[in-house]
């Protein structure tokens, strides 16, 4: 039996055709008796359009509410960031544990990324500066944190995303930190050393590279462009495949598909929207060594974020160089129970044989035992630096 649960309760009708009708409705059902395939499709779509101009009416005043709100923070605040981390993150959980389907709990993410998205563009403009230009890597990732509604800056390199934030020309800032395959950005760890902007939020986005030329054959290319770490996340199916074609480093993917439009017998390889937006052929999809490929972006802000439940921390400091040192920097967060998510070091910029090391763990610099941890670890060490407390990506 073709069954439709509808939304609002109303009295049932007989239809002319003795199948039973439904008059804006939930609890009641439409059975579909008596109807043929094409009248059941029909009437369904006929609901859907009444779901959809209702669903339209909820958004306009689901929006008039953010408006609101978002005076209210200005009025209390002008410096006040519109967008809040802690509710975005609040109001998306909160969805998925209600969420009783059909429909699927990981397209619930996207959807209300969207929605928020628009939402806060009513109340101002939301700038996001990112290593440009338009289409790479981490364009996408600044459009999955932050929806198309948001104003997109690209700019030429990681010290430029953090200008614009520092020099107050964006309010956020996306730079990449590591790849599962490549290991870290040295250079994103690098610039935090003297930079005084705090991590905000984090990305976890799929990396799946798309081999792309103004040719529609394979063999005709001569020429392959790619950003470096590119380049090796598809080290073996350049070996295999193009093992005699030379390759040209360029500053992004996407810079690597632009230069592809004036050469037909260049390659790049590049992200599927870079394909769509610089009119190239994809000749081959997916080429990446590794099919669980992820890079790890971090947002940037002036302003730290405020705790969700389900953050990190992240730290970066350094201390003597003596036999037991490490040992002695980490137990204060062994003891307190605290979960280590990630270490790195990196060769002092300030003095030969001394390191730094990027530490990140599980909590928010407002728990008690986080705050405690910190203290402790600030009297081991010759520098500490607090980055940010942020949301964990989800």
């Amino acid at each position: 039996m073709y069954s439709l649960r509808l939304s609002r309760l109303a009295p049932l009708l007989s239809c002319k055709d003795g199948s039973v009708c439904v008059c804006s409705v939930v609890q009641c059902r439409f059975t579909g008796e008596g109807m043929s395939e094409q009248q059941q499709i029909d009437e369904s779509r006929k609901e859907i359009d009444r779901l959809d101009d209702e669903i339209l009416r909820l958004l306009n005043e689901r929006s008039g509410h953010v408006i609101a709100i978002g005076k209210a923070k200005r009025k209390a605040d002008p410096q006040a960031l519109l967008h809040t981390a802690g509710r975005e993150a609040f109001v998306i959980d909160r969805l998925v544990r209600q969420n009783t389907g059909p429909f699927p709990d990981e397209a619930i993410r996207p959807v209300y990324r969207e929605i928020m998205s628009a939402s806060l563009s009513l109340e101002g403009t939301q700038t996001v500066a990112y290593l440009g230009p338009p289409a790479t890597f981490t364009h996408l990732a600044a459009l999955g944190k932050f929806g198309e509604s948001a104003q997109y800056v690209p700019v030429s390199g990681i010290k430029e995303v953090f200008d614009e934030v520092e020099r107050e020309r964006a309010i956020y800032g996306v730079v990449p930190i590591e790849n599962s395959t490549e290991g870290v950005v040295n250079y994103t760890l690098d610039m935090f050393i003297d930079s005084n902007l705090m991590i905000y939020g984090e990305v976890m986005q799929e990396i799946s590279h798309y081999f792309m030329s103004k040719s529609e054959r394979i063999e005709d290319v001569v020429k392959i462009y790619s950003h470096s770490h590119a380049l090796a996340q598809c080290r073996n199916w350049l070996k295999t495949n193009m093992a005699d074609v030379p390759m040209v480093e360029a500053s992004s993917t996407s810079r690597a598909a632009q230069r592809c439009q004036e050469e037909p017998r260049a390659a790049a390889i590049a992200s599927e929207l870079a394909a769509d937006m610089y009119g190239l052929h994809v000749l081959q999809s997916k080429i990446e060594d590794n099919v669980n490929n992820f890079t790890r972006f971090l947002v940037l802000c002036k302003h730290g974020a405020e705790p969700t439940g389900k953050d990190k921390t992240s730290v970066m400091m350094s201390f003597k160089d003596k036999a037991g040192a490490l040992y002695d920097l980490l137990r204060p967060v062994a003891s307190s129970g605290i979960n280590m998510t990630k270490i790195e070091s990196r060769p002092s910029r300030r003095k030969a044989w001394e390191y730094i090391f990027f530490v990140d763990f599980e909590g928010h610099m407002q728990e008690d035992r986080i705050r405690r941890t910190i203290e402790e670890l600030k009297g081991r060490c010759l520098f500490m630096k607090v980055l940010g407390s942020y949301p964990a990506h989800s």
